[in-house]
């Protein structure tokens, strides 16, 4: 039996084998991906992202439980995104200690992914990693980011519904209320709510969203779809004033306090992105981000690779000592590629 035909079959050790291949690009992984992106386009994908310290593993911990409690016992699958070291490469999976009492559950799986340097809070492969989930049957597939600070707009690409969570205490509430933070929310969650200042964030989220500070944001890259699909697509109703308003609610995740409450905007959100077709028109956008993304990273491969030994090094050698600029290095190489190029078509 393929190990795509066990991943739709339920087998954890092969969504764990496939999920390792995936991450390493291997030719089993990407063969992987294909048979199983025709079962694809079911799952709800649910992005977390926020600040250090704003108590996101806490939330998804508590947030995968509540959604476990709905109606059929829906599957979660939970893709924590954990930094890596710029010296090593390595990282520290430390959502897996967070989350240790939820894998005693057979319809959770946790899976921790190393960011490689990737920018924007996710990794390169999150998008594939979601992929398998989806066709591997997990009805909801909760997304957690780096938690870097505010470079994590990125999830936007990907997740149907996008939760930023704020946190009091921080020192500066200028910080809770960013453009490229607050813009890309479709929940606005102040978690810890018991500590001081709790009230006070609450209100400053709440004010910048009553006064219309997210033009076209809503409903996770909405503004980015329109200008990238043709506007006959979308319904006339969904421009501008049907936009979603996004909630503002407080929670203590450790006490899972405001979670059900949580999960019910959820739930209306999902159902304002179908009702309104923006669920297809997100599917449409992740998966042109998802070709663009690997098209580039196939293109970056194959041009260090036809540069011939040594090329690189000299450039550098120039740039170091201020004998050429990187712009004109890089004016450079790009033409020394194109008559490489032409070269070898000609032979």
């Amino acid at each position: 039996m393929s190990l795509s035909k066990s991943v739709r079959e339920g087998s954890r050790i092969a969504l764990s084998r496939v999920l390792s291949q995936v991450e390493n690009s291997t030719p089993i992984g990407l063969h992987a991906l294909d048979e199983l992106f025709p079962f694809t386009g079911k799952a709800h994908k649910i992005g977390i992202t926020g600040p250090p310290g704003s108590g996101k593993s806490t939330l998804v911990n508590a947030l995968a439980k509540q959604l476990r409690q709905l109606e059929g016992e829906p599957r979660v699958a939970i893709i924590a995104v954990d930094p890596t070291s710029p010296f090593s490469g390595g990282a520290i999976l430390g959502d897996r200690v967070r989350m240790l009492d939820l894998q005693g559950d057979p319809g959770i799986f946790i899976r921790s992914m190393a960011s490689r340097g990737a920018l924007g809070g996710l990794s390169s492969q999150t998008e594939a990693f979601s992929q398998v989930f989806d066709a591997a049957g997990y009805d909801f597939i909760l997304i957690e980011t780096v938690g870097a600070g505010q470079s994590e707009v990125e999830i936007v690409n990907l997740a149907h519904t996008t939760i930023v969570v704020d946190v009091p205490g921080l020192g500066d509430d200028i910080q809770s209320i960013k453009a490229g933070i607050l813009e890309i929310a479709d929940i606005l969650v102040v978690n810890k709510a018991d500590q001081p200042g709790a009230d006070q964030s609450l209100r400053y989220l709440k004010s910048m969203i009553e006064m219309g500070y997210r033009p076209l944001a809503s409903s996770a890259g909405k503004h980015k779809l329109a200008e990238s699909l043709s506007k006959e697509e979308i319904p006339e109703s969904d421009y501008p004033q049907n936009l979603w308003q996004p909630p503002v609610l407080k929670t203590i995740a450790r006490e899972s306090i405001g979670i059900e409450e949580l999960v019910i905007e959820i739930l209306k959100h999902q159902e304002f992105l179908k009702n309104t077709r923006r669920w297809q028109l997100k599917e449409a956008w992740t998966l042109r981000e998802f070709v663009r993304k690997r098209i580039e990273g196939i293109l970056v491969q194959e041009f260090f690779e036809q540069l011939p030994e040594g090329v690189l090094d000299d450039l550098m050698e120039k740039i170091i000592t201020r004998k050429m600029s990187p712009t004109a290095a890089v004016d450079n190489l790009l033409t020394y590629n194109q008559i490489t190029k032409k070269s070898h078509y000609s032979e």
